[in-house]
């Protein structure tokens, strides 16, 4: 009798505890991930493991989450703007090849321990002994000496005058800054930190791999702190699930390029139960057009080619009017893009007619053109996993079809994509610009430069030593005016060539409960967005 009372007892205490985790609405492990009804805390998504938070690595460290807890001596604002960061001003000498910095007073790094001139350059020191891993940001390859002239005064001393050098200052890694508790024994930060100590706005709180992360407010912060106590990140790699925890009320933001499919977007802003936004271009997706290739080297065939489809059309029926047809190479809100250059429209007539001038046929009965006795026949190759790039294929695959071009559309790994772009093993391939704050520097500087891609698809160009002449002046001018004429004209030259075609300008979304106040996007592309939040 006793041990079936007692049997009873244990039930009746399973049921209650059962009850009350119901009733609480997560598990142990959930609470611990900061509850939605905890004041002030905004959660959101990320489709991937943040990965080790230092700042002088890359993937598969997110860049989000190394700008929260990291700063630049230099921030890039809207329209690139530079502003003083962690250095309060700046002077540049005449010849352009020396850059002083005077750093902020009174900054310290979130474990308290003081941001000063010896730090920078234990940084600096640490980056440049990893030099090639970092040799795609120009400014590192030209660094001939750092120096520090006293406690507040840091030199970068140039081999060669390089205008840019401030933007990339700005970019999210690798010049970023580390306390002095996260170096390793032997300084080499390439290998991994101690732990992760900076100066920005945020500090790590808890992590759990591929599950989720918090960060809660730097104490230390020298500037303004956020109006939100702890921010939530929740590891959910699937699209459809994000948007699932997002109408559940588990996630107060989605943001980002590709966080959410467009459908979803749309749905989610046609319900009118949440807030949204799209940015500014942060990017041009572009079309690249092999010059190296036979068929392609005619200037004649790449005009037909874009006077062959309906960008307006395609654009707005696979982006759900999101994205903007671009008209031009490089989106205009970025620093010497304003130029004067004619856009190609949609014209059939005027596509068939450039084909026929450059030697292509169609004859009676056929679909396909033949110049002799070869078929007028490409590829374009596309990242499969990419909804946007394959429905853009698959359109222009039917529409060039129209004007007696067969085009095989070919879907593969971003990787393959990378590796073949690279080997210049390709007809047509999409592309994109790398945004603010690394253009248009970074773009005229990949399209000189070989081993990118670029450079050797407009290898044929008539006018390519040229190009490359003008690439070499502009990024080492020392004149504004001078640095505007160059940009026009490398801009220009490269749009009427028409081997890099611009589609569409690319944007970023974000939807968030009507409960998240204030939201705007960086004007840096890799910035996180968090600083002017706020939560009712």
């Amino acid at each position: 009798m006793f041990k079936k009372k007692w049997k009873f007892i244990v039930l009746i205490l399973a049921m209650i505890l059962l009850l009350s985790i119901s009733l609480l609405g997560c598990t142990p492990q959930e609470n611990k991930q900061t509850s939605k009804k905890e004041k002030n805390v905004l959660t959101l998504s990320w489709p991937r493991d943040i990965g080790e938070l230092n700042p002088h690595v890359y993937n598969p460290s997110q860049m989000i989450a190394q700008s929260m807890m990291y700063e630049p001596l230099i921030r890039y604002k809207e329209g690139g703007e530079l502003q003083p960061a962690l250095a309060k001003s700046w002077n540049i000498s005449e010849d352009g090849k020396e850059y002083t910095f005077s750093l902020r007073q009174n900054v310290k790094f979130s474990d308290g321990s003081l941001f000063n001139a010896d730090i920078v350059k234990k940084n600096f020191d640490a980056i440049m002994k990893n030099s090639a891993l970092h040799s795609w940001l120009r400014l590192i390859t030209v660094i001939d000496k750092t120096e520090v002239l006293d406690d507040y005064t840091f030199k970068i001393t140039l081999k060669e005058p390089y205008y840019p050098t401030l933007q990339e200052l700005a970019v999210v890694r690798p010049v970023r800054f580390l306390g002095e508790a996260g170096f390793p024994k032997d300084g080499d930060t390439s290998k991994g930190v101690e732990k992760p100590i900076g100066t920005g706005p945020w500090m790590l709180e808890d992590y759990k791999k591929d599950e989720y992360v918090i960060f809660t407010r730097n104490p230390n912060y020298w500037g303004e702190s956020s109006k939100v106590n702890k921010i939530v990140v929740k590891i959910i790699p699937d699209a459809e699930t994000r948007v699932l925890a997002f109408e559940k009320g588990d996630l107060d933001l989605i943001y980002g390029e590709g966080a959410i499919s467009l459908d979803a977007f749309k749905q989610l802003q046609n319900s009118e139960k949440y807030e949204t936004s799209v940015s500014e271009p942060v990017a041009t997706r572009q079309l690249v057009m092999n010059t190296t290739k036979n068929q392609l080297s005619d200037v004649r065939v790449r005009l037909a080619l874009q006077h062959g489809f309906n960008k307006q059309a395609m654009v707005d029926g696979v982006t759900s009017r999101l994205e903007e047809k671009a008209d031009n190479i490089l989106p205009e809100n970025f620093p010497y893009t304003d130029i004067d250059a004619n856009p190609i429209d949609y014209d059939i007539k005027k596509a068939k007619a450039y084909l026929e001038d450059a030697g292509w046929e169609l004859r009676s009965g056929q679909t396909i053109r033949v110049k002799d006795g070869k078929k007028l026949e490409l590829e374009l190759m596309y990242e499969k996993s990419d909804p946007i790039q394959k429905a853009m294929a698959e359109t222009l695959q039917a529409e060039w079809g129209t004007i007696g071009v067969k085009l095989n559309i070919t879907g593969v790994e971003l990787t393959v994509q990378i590796k073949r772009f690279k080997e210049n093993n390709f007809d047509l391939n999409f592309f994109s610009n790398y945004g603010a704050p690394y253009d248009p520097h970074t773009f005229v500087h990949v399209v000189s430069k070989e081993g990118f891609g670029f450079s050797e698809a407009i290898a044929n160009l008539p006018v390519k030593q040229e190009l490359n002449q003008q690439i070499h002046d502009v990024l080492r001018s020392t004149d504004e005016k001078k640095r505007q004429e160059l940009y026009s004209s490398i801009l220009k030259t490269l749009q009427e060539q028409g081997a890099i075609v611009p589609i569409s300008y690319i944007k970023k979304t974000a939807v968030y409960q009507k409960d998240v106040n204030s939201f705007t996007f960086p004007a840096n592309r890799d910035e996180h967005p968090f600083s002017s939040i706020s939560m009712e």
